[in-house]
C-alpha cells in the first residue's frame, strides 16, 4: 500500500484557513479568501494549485454548485489530530458555566437533564447526557427457594453486590425438591456471563434437563437477564434537538428528522469514549450509527462514583467550531467530576483570552 506523503506547511495553513473560514460562514471557500485569511503571503494562484492538489488527496471537496472548496471529513480529521489552537475560555464564559455547575447536587436523572440544557445552550448543538457502567455485568451466585408445587423465589446476586429477588410462577405442578440441582447447574455453567451468553447456555441445556425443570431453570435465567438489563439501562436525556432546524446542513427535512427521531430514542446507541477516554471527537463517516454519520459527535465522559462515569456529548454538523465546542465541554465536565466527588469547581485560568 503506497504511504501518503506528508504535507507541507503551507498545504497546512490552507487547509486550516479553509475549515475555519467554513465553520464561521458555512459557505464554500474560494482562494481570495484564504488569501486574506492568510494575510496575502501566498497568491491566490498559488493557493488555487494547492487547493487543485489537497482536493486529489482528499482533503477537500468541491460543490458541484460553487468555485469554491469545502472540507471533507479527512480534513477535519487533520484539522482536530493537528491543527487546531487550544482554546481558552474568556473570563466571562468561566463565570457563566460556573454559576450553572452551582445547583445542589440531586438525583443523578436531574442533573444529567440539566447539564444536557445548559451543555446545549452554550454550543447551541443539540446535546445527549446519560449515566453508564465501566463494565458489563453478570451475575455471581443464584439460590431457588421452594414456595409450594407451582411457585419459587429466584435470588440473583450480580457481581458488584447487588442481590435482587422475585417470586415465580409455573404453568404446571414440579418437583421442587430438584431446586437444589438446578442451583447448582446455575452456579456452574451461568455465573460470569453476559444475558446472551446465558442465553446461548440455556439452549445447551434444554436437551439435558428434564422438561418441567427446563421451566423452571428458563424462567429463573429470564429474569436474571431482566436485573442485568436493569442495572446495565441508560437513561439518556437529550436537549436543543430543534436546535438542528438552524444549521443550513439540515434544512432537508428528511436529513433533520433522521437525526431528530435518533436522539430521541431511549436506546440509541450513542458515541461513547473508547478506552475511558476523557475525550473523543468523532466525524461524519466515524460514527457507527447510519444516523450520525452526516454529523460530528464531541463526548466527553467524568466520573460519577460507584463504578459508573457520565457522558455529555454534542451533536452538530462536521462543520462544528470543533476548537470552541471542546473546551467548553471539557471544562464543563471537569466540573461535573468536581462536583460528584464534592471539590470545588476549576479555577478560572489567569490567562484565558477575554
Amino acid at each position: 500500500m503506497a504511504v501518503e506523503a506528508e504535507l507541507s506547511g503551507r498545504k497546512k495553513k490552507i487547509l486550516k484557513a479553509v475549515v475555519e473560514l467554513y465553520v464561521k460562514t458555512a459557505e464554500p471557500v474560494g482562494s481570495k479568501a484564504i488569501a486574506s485569511a492568510l494575510d496575502n503571503r501566498v497568491s491566490s494562484a498559488t493557493i488555487r494549485n494547492e487547493m487543485a492538489e489537497l482536493e486529489e488527496q482528499g482533503y477537500l471537496e468541491k460543490p458541484h454548485t460553487s468555485a469554491g472548496r469545502i472540507p471533507s471529513p479527512k480534513c477535519y480529521r487533520l484539522y482536530v489530530n493537528e491543527l487546531m489552537e487550544r482554546q481558552q475560555l474568556s473570563a466571562q464564559e468561566t463565570e457563566s458555566i460556573n454559576r450553572a455547575l452551582q445547583m445542589k447536587l440531586q438525583e443523578l436523572d436531574r442533573i444529567l437533564s440539566r447539564a444536557g440544557q445548559v451543555v446545549s445552550h452554550f454550543t447551541q448543538y443539540p446535546v445527549y447526557a446519560l449515566a453508564a457502567g465501566r463494565k458489563q455485568f453478570s451475575v455471581a451466585r443464584f439460590d431457588l427457594l421452594r414456595v409450594d408445587e407451582q411457585s419459587f423465589i429466584a435470588v440473583v446476586m450480580t457481581d458488584d453486590g447487588r442481590v435482587k429477588s422475585k417470586l415465580l410462577y409455573t404453568q404446571v405442578p414440579v418437583d421442587m425438591s430438584q431446586l437444589p440441582v438446578l442451583a447448582a447447574l446455575l452456579n456452574k455453567d451461568f455465573v460470569g456471563q453476559t444475558p446472551e451468553e446465558m442465553g446461548k447456555r440455556l439452549m445447551v441445556a434444554a436437551g439435558q434437563v428434564p422438561a418441567l425443570l427446563f421451566m423452571v431453570l428458563s424462567l429463573t435465567v429470564e429474569y436474571a437477564g431482566e436485573v442485568l438489563e436493569e442495572i446495565q439501562h441508560r437513561m439518556v436525556y437529550t436537549a436543543g434537538a430543534n436546535r438542528i432546524l438552524d444549521l443550513p446542513e439540515y434544512q432537508d427535512v428528511g436529513k433533520a428528522g433522521a437525526l431528530m427521531r435518533f436522539l430521541g430514542e431511549e436506546d440509541a446507541a450513542l458515541p461513547v469514549p473508547e478506552d475511558n477516554a476523557p475525550m473523543q471527537i468523532l466525524i461524519g463517516p466515524e460514527n457507527v450509527e447510519k444516523a450520525l454519520q452526516d454529523s460530528s459527535v464531541v463526548v466527553a465522559s467524568y466520573d460519577i462514583g460507584e463504578d459508573m462515569r457520565g457522558l455529555i456529548g454534542v451533536v452538530g454538523p462536521t462543520r462544528m467550531d470543533y476548537a470552541t465546542v471542546a473546551a467548553r465541554l471539557a471544562y464543563f465536565a471537569d466540573g461535573l467530576g468536581r462536583m460528584f466527588d464534592h471539590k470545588k469547581l476549576p479555577e478560572h485560568e489567569e490567562d484565558v483570552t477575554t
